[in-house]
């Protein structure tokens, strides 16, 4: 079951040229080490190509070679969904009967076809798969060689550079293994059930996913409250893991599947490897790169960037001045502190304004507001808090920094946490 408000808080808070989401506290993204641990998929390979114009035509002639079917029978299928794509519930149909006819080789590719166009190669319409993926099982004892893991984060990096677009009002890619990452890393952000770990299944089967009656703006104001401290930054994917650590985790530059390329920059979110997070450098440049040579090469990238990291000395450590910097280049809030904390009325001059005749503010998407009331010390209360995490974020002391312990512990009476 996919929360899609919780989806769509996290996907707003996506940027496209740095394939990162910007949280109050620093960057965090899903990494080619978060796919390996979750779907227990191997992140080394190739990237696929497919044939220049995968069109019907085409689409219908590799049905009938690679999937067995008849040339009408490919035909109807195609009109069907009016282009070069097949029908899950179609796919299902040749599976079977390819089964029973002992073409195990069609049947086997049936199969993978519908097992990576409902995962890691999902599209909007969650019921069809393009024709061109049936190109990566043409020979079904090489088709190992792909990079399986980066294929999953290009296609879903994508719908999440496509969903910051005004129009969009959908997103595509594997929302499972989406959803699951933040499971993983927000243990606060939501309801849900984690059962005992299969050790033969990927990680991401242990979740359970729990009805909640939450909103967009509801994980919104979540997320803009969260702290570093909040945060499971390294995950422990390793115990009972079917794959172990791949250093091609840590490459930087530009992965590709088909024809789109997306920018993979783990020195943004090193945190979520265990590093002491620095000011990174400029995302790079497209231009004049040859992706596929890079690629191959990664132990290159991979050791330039461990020449400059250091290991934390606690999980959400970062050099001094990261946070002042990340503030000055990014909108880290969602929400100003001023209608987060103090309502949508409440001016720091003249303290809180209250139409008596109209009544408090109410928000059908929102919900009640609590800070719309006249009651003054409690609005202003909001306010000091506010301050207090402005102040913590630019703090960003350790764990056993007694300014940070103090000051938390005033947000949390700014709150209506117990003071005594």
């Amino acid at each position: 079951m996919i929360d899609g408000n919780m989806i769509s808080a996290f996907a707003e808070r996506w940027h496209a040229e740095t394939s990162s989401f910007h949280l109050p506290f620093g960057e965090m993204t899903i990494t080619l080490d978060d796919v390996r641990g979750l779907l227990s998929i191997p992140c080394t390979g190739e990237f696929f190509t497919p044939p220049a114009n995968v069109n019907e035509d085409l689409a219908i002639a590799a049905a009938v070679e690679l999937l067995g079917v008849t040339y009408d029978e490919a035909v109807t299928e195609t009109r069907t969904n009016r282009g070069a794509s097949y029908s899950f519930e179609w796919l299902k149909e040749v599976f079977f009967k390819k089964l029973h006819e002992r073409r195990y080789d069609c049947a086997a590719r049936a199969y993978l076809l519908h097992l990576v166009g409902c995962t890691i190669l999902a599209d909007k319409s969650f019921t069809l798969v393009s024709a061109k993926y049936l190109f990566l099982f043409q020979d079904l004892d090489s088709c190992g060689k792909w990079a399986w893991g980066p294929a999953a984060l290009v296609v879903l990096y994508d719908y999440l550079r496509d969903s910051t677009l005004p129009a969009t009002k959908q997103i595509g890619g594997y929302l499972s293994l989406f959803q699951t990452w933040i499971y993983e890393h927000f243990p606060d952000i939501c309801k849900r059930d984690m059962d005992e770990h299969i050790s033969s299944m990927p990680r991401m089967f242990r979740w359970t996913a729990k009805q909640t009656s939450g909103n967009v703006a509801y994980y919104r104001a979540k997320l803009d409250a969260l702290r570093d401290t909040d945060i499971i930054w390294a995950p422990d994917y390793d115990q009972n893991a079917v794959t172990r650590f791949q250093s091609v985790s840590l490459f930087t530059g530009y992965i590709r599947w088909c024809f789109t390329m997306v920018p993979y920059l783990p020195e943004r979110c090193i945190r979520q490897f265990g590093y002491t997070q620095h000011i990174p450098p400029t995302p790079p440049m497209l231009v004049a790169r040859d992706v596929d040579v890079e690629w191959s090469m990664y132990r290159n990238s991979v050791r330039s960037l461990r020449a400059r990291l250091h290991p934390a000395a606690y999980p959400h450590e970062c050099v001094e001045g990261y946070i002042q910097w990340y503030y000055r280049i990014s909108h880290p809030r969602m929400i100003p502190y001023v209608v987060a904390y103090a309502g949508p009325s409440y001016d720091a001059d003249t303290g809180p304004s209250y139409d008596a005749d109209a009544g408090p503010s109410y928000d059908a998407d929102a919900g009640p507001s609590h800070d719309a009331s006249p009651d003054t010390s409690c609005t202003r209360c909001h306010a000091v808090g506010g301050l207090i995490q402005q102040s913590l974020d630019l703090h960003m002391g350790g764990p056993e920094d007694e300014m940070c312990v103090l000051l938390e512990r005033a947000l949390y009476i700014s709150r209506g946490g117990d003071y005594q």
